[in-house]
């Protein structure tokens, strides 16, 4: 018979039961008769003819047996007597059941929880077509300027050499981030704008819902006043209006025309924040002296591998064209390379080791649920020896009793895992909350087919790696000990013991794994809680004061502008002090730049040393409380036509000059030669980009005063960001800050209006979740850990009652049986505990990117996970160990 037949014979019997078992007893019957018909013939009695037809065909019934074994009906029949069976059992012990079932729960309810985000995250394929061949180039900055910094942004001439000289790539865009002023329609709303060269939608394989994308030579300067609409913000702003197209929009006090509008599912770049998705695209218009730039660098790249292009290929062209460069063009190329790395790869970021480290740690949760459920299936076994033993007395095979457990586990695991759905949907409804600004793709996590496909997946490898060894240890009861001892108490059982003994010791060393790794990141969060960020950041509020780059057609005007912005400030109720800066504390948005310093030998731009470049204004270091260690601040006399003044931070000064005083030393900022600058006084060293930096970055500040135009730009404007520090709440004056900025230009867009101390917590964020999820995961793994070992102590006290009895009997005091039962727990806490210190050591070192100020091998964490084990394991013995001291010897001895 050919499998299809087999499969077809099969759903038949099984969906039209009653008609093919009634065919099949009609058939029986029929050929029974006709050979009793033919002994008949030959002269045999009716009767006896009936009864040697009987016994050729072995019975009715043994005949059928023998057809459903044949189509395989027997198996689905015997499986589903077998999960009714165990439903049964289930029911009538529902502690028993609950606790198994909870256990899974939340075993199989954190793993679907984490897939649904790696799925999300790592997993699900990016919303592009053939995606695998996008590629993200970027530069490779020379790590003697740029130490421990993998990647940089693209300066203009480069990219076009690239894009030139290359055969690698199907095409090659680069694209940039700006804030446009949308104006017409009441308040000025700030959009997020993605200027882009021709070729970014051909690159994508994307194409309009409505219009068009860019043509060639829409890149070209006075070209360029057109902008393609993302879905959401033509669905929310023109409220799905079909004939957008071709209307005329105010950007920036300009006209820009829409020619279309794309697809709801695109999205480019994938950002973090859903919140903060583009909503517009234009053409990136570089002018010819823009062109020619190659040391500003400012652009990311979007490039397509042609087909049968591998990457390692084009990374190898790349590095070609970029030593090429580098000969051609020493002064600013010297030391730059290029890196291909795949769109993927570039968008998960630093996300991917985070998401691995939780998925393990679930991992390991689901094994200590699994030990857990063993050890409760293990202590029932023993108490249904007789039933086994009757069962198999009866003629159940050993491969009929591994599937009656089994099927058993296998349905405690599918409740478990549907309870387990019902958790993993409010996790992931915490995390999407919390994480949205941290984990890109974030709006795309969701329960989807794949995730429901893993969650029924893993239940049912749950449910048959919980049973197996219940399963074989109930197959291999002794027969005629267990008809013997029946259902006694005393009953030896010592494999069960020790593999129940194996099962704690297994669920303590997980637990301390996992204890381990959310104790180093309470430490490292707590080391960072402590970390001085360089400013006081209580009773600040700030605010992005977005001015649109054709805002100002000089450096003056800007300058005019903002001081008009803080003398109204400064003289609102409730201001303590305020000040401006381009980018704040904690943003890592600001500007890098190359500097070179009087007295020292002149090189090429690739070898001047690189610096943190930051415009302020005075009043913004006395705002922040940054400490001014030396020198004077800046001050309203640092202005243009003026020696050029500027702070430097501790860092910066120790690096530079390190046996010297760096008030009075002399400097030029590559960007702007025209002026020679004088350091005038030296601050603390802030965190520039996040909280958990590991070493101060060299800062230089500037006053907003003595702004010009960069070497080889025509000058834009640009926004600032207002810190201002108050003696009330800071959101509580924010309203009024909002008003008085608007009272000077009210078509200026305020963004991003929050507090430092916010700005301080979002930083921490990421750590903070880590922290929280892998403490829950080990807590979880702790409280599992805590029901194995005491369920295992009550068992072992219930089984040794009879001993206990006869101890007491025979002298023994309270406080011996006391130390009897707790000594056994302390032992199996105390073996598990090495095992998992062994664990714990390889494992975290895997951790290392994530801890700040803690060493992987912390031997403080190290010692209190383990005492805590201890301690716990002592208290969930105890309440076994007070049952034993109160056995009464005379009831024990008559206890069978």
């Amino acid at each position: 018979m050919t499998l299809g037949s087999r499969i077809r014979s099969w759903l038949r019997a099984t969906v039209q039961r009653s008609r093919v078992e009634s065919e099949m007893d009609a058939e029986l019957r029929f050929h029974m008769e006709a050979y009793a018909d033919d002994l008949v013939r030959r002269g045999v009695a009716r009767e006896e003819a009936l009864r040697r037809a009987r016994l050729e065909f072995g019975g009715i019934e043994n005949a059928k047996e023998e057809c459903r074994e044949a189509r395989g009906v027997h198996l689905a029949e015997t499986v589903l007597q077998d999960l009714r069976y165990g439903a049964r059992t289930m029911l009538r012990s529902p502690a028993f059941t609950a606790t198994a079932v909870l256990a899974l729960a939340l075993g199989i309810g954190a793993n679907t929880a984490i897939f649904s985000v790696v799925n999300a995250v790592l997993l699900r394929p990016l919303p592009y077509d053939q995606p695998e061949r996008l590629i993200q180039v970027w530069h490779s900055p020379p790590q003697r300027s740029f130490p421990g910094m993998p990647t940089f942004t693209v300066s203009p001439a480069n990219f076009l050499d690239w894009r030139k000289q290359n055969h690698s790539f199907q095409g090659m865009s680069a694209y940039g981030f700006g804030r446009y002023t949308l104006t017409g329609s009441g308040h000025p709303e700030a959009i997020r704008m993605v200027a882009a060269t021709v070729g970014l939608f051909s690159i994508l394989h994307a194409q309009p819902l409505l219009g068009r994308g860019f043509l060639d030579g829409e890149d070209e300067p006075g070209r360029e006043h057109e902008v393609v609409l993302s879905y959401g913000f033509w669905h929310s702003y023109f409220t799905g209006n079909p004939d957008v197209v071709g209307k005329n929009i105010q950007l920036n006090g300009q006209a820009f025309t829409v020619i279309g509008v794309m697809r709801p599912e695109f999205d480019f770049p994938i950002s973090k924040d859903p919140h903060s998705r583009t909503q517009m695209w234009k053409p990136l218009a570089w002018t010819d002296q823009e062109r020619a730039i190659r040391g500003d660098h400012n652009y990311a790249v979007i490039a397509r591998l042609k087909d049968g292009v591998t990457l390692r290929q084009a990374q190898a062209e790349l590095d070609a064209i970029s030593n090429r460069l580098a000969q051609d063009y020493p002064d600013d190329n010297k030391g730059w390379g290029a890196i291909a790395i795949p769109l993927r790869d570039d968008v998960v970021g630093d996300v991917r080791p985070v998401l691995l480290i939780l998925l393990g740690a679930v991992t390991l949760v689901l094994l200590i649920a699994c030990a857990n459920v063993a050890n409760l299936m293990l202590a029932r076994a023993l108490s249904r020896r007789k039933e086994v033993a009757v069962r198999t007395a009866l003629g159940a095979t050993r491969r009929r009793l591994l599937q009656q457990v089994i099927s058993e586990t296998l349905l405690l695991a599918c409740a478990g895992g549907a309870l387990g759905l019902v958790f993993a949907h409010y996790s992931l409804v915490l995390m999407v909350n919390f994480l949205a600004q941290w984990l890109p793709r974030s709006s795309e996590i969701a329960l989807d087919g794949w995730v429901l496909a893993f969650t029924l997946g893993i239940s049912l490898l749950t449910g048959f790696a919980a049973g197996l060894l219940p399963a074989l240890h109930m197959a291999k009861s002794d027969l005629n000990q267990a008809l013997k001892q029946g259902l006694g108490r005393t009953a030896a059982d010592s494999s069960g013991s020790r593999m129940r003994d194996l099962l704690v010791v297994s669920e303590v060393a997980l637990s301390l794994m996992l204890l381990t790794g959310a104790g180093l990141l309470i430490r490292s969060l707590w080391v960072l809680h402590n970390v001085n960020p360089g400013f006081d950041a209580h009773g600040v509020v700030t605010m992005n004061v977005s001015i649109p780059t054709n805002q100002f057609t000089e450096p003056a005007q800007q300058i005019r502008y903002f001081a008009r912005v803080l003398d109204r400030v400064r003289n609102l109720p409730g201001v303590q002090s305020a000040g401006v800066i381009d980018s704040l504390p904690l943003s890592d948005d600001g500007s890098h730049q190359p500097i070179s310093l009087e007295g020292r030998p002149a090189t090429a731009m690739a070898d001047m040393p690189e610096v943190e470049v930051r415009l302020i204004s005075p009043g913004y270091m006395d705002t922040m409380h940054i400490p001014l260690l030396s020198g004077r601040e800046l001050d309203d006399s640092d202005v243009a036509g003026r020696v050029g003044a500027v702070l430097v931070s501790e860092s910066m000064a120790k690096s530079f000059w390190p046996q010297e005083d760096p008030v009075g030393k002399r400097l030029t900022l590559y960007f702007f030669p025209e002026l020679t600058r004088v350091v005038v006084g030296v601050v603390a060293d802030v965190k520039i980009s996040a909280m958990n930096e590991t070493q101060p970055q060299a800062t230089l500040y500037f006053p907003l005063a003595q702004i010009s135009t960069a070497r080889g730009e025509s000058w834009r404007s640009f926004g600032m960001k207002l810190a201002v520090r108050t003696n009330a709440a800071p959101l509580g004056v924010a309203p009024a800050l909002a008003g008085a900025v608007r009272e000077i230009d009210a078509d200026v867009p305020l963004l991003n209006i929050r507090t430092m101390d916010d700005s301080v917590s979002a930083s921490l964020s990421p750590a903070r979740f880590t922290m929280l999820l892998l403490g829950a995961f080990a807590g979880l793994a702790l409280l599992l850990a805590v029901v194995g070992i005491y369920s295992v102590m009550s068992y072992a006290v219930s089984r040794r009652t009879n001993e206990i009895g006869i101890r007491v009997a025979l002298g023994a005091s309270r406080g011996e049986v006391l130390l009897l039962i707790v000594r056994q727990a302390l032992l199996l806490a105390l073996i598990g505990s090495v095992i998992g210190m062994v664990g714990a050591l390889s494992l975290s070192r895997l951790m290392a990117s994530q801890l700040y100020g803690v060493r992987p091998t912390d031997p403080v964490t190290f010692v209190a996970v383990a005492a805590l084990l201890m301690i716990v394991s002592l208290a969930a013995s105890y309440i076994p160990a007070r049952r034993a001291m109160r056995v009464d010897p005379m009831i024990a001895l008559r206890y069978e």
